[in-house]
Parts: structure tokens; C-alpha cells; sequence
């Protein structure tokens, strides 16, 4: 078994507002930039330029019930499993997102996208508030 990691942020906003959100990659250039420079759409998934080349993207879901699980293709054989809720959490969302590490990666690495998850998720909570705040969520 790898090592893993979960990240998490609390979002004033209803979970099904965020889950919607998120589960639309052409949204990801705007809360995702660790990630996602730019996406275009290629048959049932998603090509992420992530500045370090371009992977595939695709959800597993069923997204609209807050199960925002989805496989990274890095290349044709080499595929990561990324899973991702978002849960209830009183009136607004608990985004959770989880990283492993498998054997080639090291700590420095695994510390570093650790990090960058956590910007990613620290700006999706502040599009999703201030659209909260401005009535659309």
C-alpha cells in the first residue's frame, strides 16, 4: 500500500453548487492552476496542458453526488487515481482531496503537491465564496 495524504477546505457554499463546479474541467484553469494551465475536450475526456506537458482527465463519479474521483492519464500505461469528495459540512461543503505517493515518488516530491493542492483548493474556496457572496451559488 502507498502512503497517502488528505488534503481539505471548508467552502461556504452548498455542496452541490461546489461539486458542479469542479466537476466541470473546463472550469479547472480558474482554481486549478497547479494543475491546469489550459483544457480542451477529447472525446469522453479532457487533455490538461499542466505546463509540464499535457495528461488526460477524466471523472469516475457520479458527480452529482459530490464524488469527484478521477483518473489522470500521465501516458498510455501509466494512469493515477485521484480521489476527491465533497461533503456536507452544516450549511456549505468539506472539499477532500487525497494524494498518494507510490514508490517513485519521493517525499520532496509528494511535499511539493501537497502544497500546490492546497493553493488549488484555498482558491477554489475563494471563487466559490466570493460567487456565494454575489448570489450565484
Amino acid at each position: 500500500m502507498n502512503p497517502s495524504a488528505t488534503l481539505s477546505v471548508s467552502i461556504a457554499c452548498a455542496p452541490e453548487a461546489v461539486a458542479a463546479f469542479v466537476a466541470d474541467p473546463r472550469n479547472l484553469p480558474q482554481w486549478a492552476g497547479g494543475f491546469c494551465k489550459s483544457v480542451r475536450q477529447e472525446g469522453d475526456r479532457w487533455m490538461v496542458d499542466t505546463g509540464e506537458g499535457e495528461v488526460g482527465l477524466k471523472f469516475s463519479g457520479p458527480t452529482e453526488h459530490g464524488i469527484l474521483d478521477h483518473v489522470v492519464s500521465l501516458a498510455p500505461d501509466l494512469q493515477v487515481f485521484v480521489p476527491m469528495r465533497v461533503v456536507p459540512n452544516d450549511g456549505g461543503s468539506e472539499v477532500l482531496f487525497t494524494l498518494f505517493q507510490p514508490p517513485a515518488m519521493t517525499q520532496q516530491r509528494l511535499s511539493q503537491d501537497m502544497a500546490l493542492v492546497q493553493s488549488d483548493l484555498q482558491r477554489l474556496k475563494q471563487l466559490l465564496e466570493a460567487s456565494a457572496t454575489a448570489g450565484s451559488h
